[in-house]
């Protein structure tokens, strides 16, 4: 499927994308910290490696299959990993903040006819608590999603708002959030704040890299639109 063509490309005094669908974890929430400090008990419950210190850097360079084999996490378990860390999410869910700048980003977005979803491995009851009042910008929300449902979820996500796979990109801090975007047939945006290193996800060519919060108002929104 061919996804680019010269007069969206042409289009540079309009919105190139009418859909942005973002993740949560690393891209609008900080909640790396919070998953370091946490990963050896879950670990030690769930009986695979432990991560030590030095282990970090090597593993955000690395693709989620490859995370999943060095940490010797059997593909089984990792559905019931998943529901343990949402559930310890909710309960630490005041040591987790958003960026600074997300609220304002999101509101440039929708102030400018961007329509936001979410898609997210995280809870939706969480995504919204982390949220807060930005929760309200978002006009659709796919929570509970497997490491590898991401691609699905964005073709439901595109079904439901009607809109073309064209004009829509993804939001992402991981490789398997460009992999799942390609598959999905949408544009990519890959945000080097986040779990993965930037490199790493500099090596897999998304469409567009943000190197800051405000770089996405950015890139997004012609500066034209930005200045009326």
């Amino acid at each position: 499927m061919q996804k680019h063509s010269s007069s969206r490309n042409a289009r540079t005094d309009r919105m190139r994308y009418t859909l942005a669908i973002f993740d949560l974890d690393g891209t609008l929430a900080d909640s790396f910290p919070w998953f370091v400090a946490n990963v050896n008990g879950v670990a030690d419950r769930f009986g695979f490696r432990r991560v030590a210190e030095t282990d970090i850097e090597p593993l955000r360079r690395k693709g989620t299959r490859e995370i999943l084999k060095r940490l010797e996490v059997p593909r089984w378990k990792v559905p019931l990993i998943a529901r343990h860390s949402r559930r310890l999410k909710a309960e630490h869910a005041h040591a987790i903040g958003l960026f600074p700048g997300v609220g304002e980003m999101l509101k440039a977005l929708v102030d400018h006819g961007v329509r936001l979803a979410l898609v997210s491995s995280d809870a939706e009851a969480n995504a919204r608590r982390l949220l807060g009042a930005q929760a309200a910008y978002f006009s659709d929300f796919v929570c509970g999603v497997g490491l590898f449902g991401k691609a699905a979820n964005f073709r439901r996500v595109l079904r439901r708002a009607q809109v073309e796979a064209a004009e829509t990109i993804s939001i992402g801090d991981e490789i398997r959030d460009i992999e799942a975007a390609r598959k999905a047939g949408i544009d990519c945006g890959a945000v080097t704040w986040g779990y993965a290193a930037p490199e790493a996800l500099k090596a897999h060519a998304p469409d567009l890299i943000f190197s800051s919060i405000e770089d996405i108002v950015r890139q997004l929104i012609p500066r034209r639109l930005v200045a009326e």
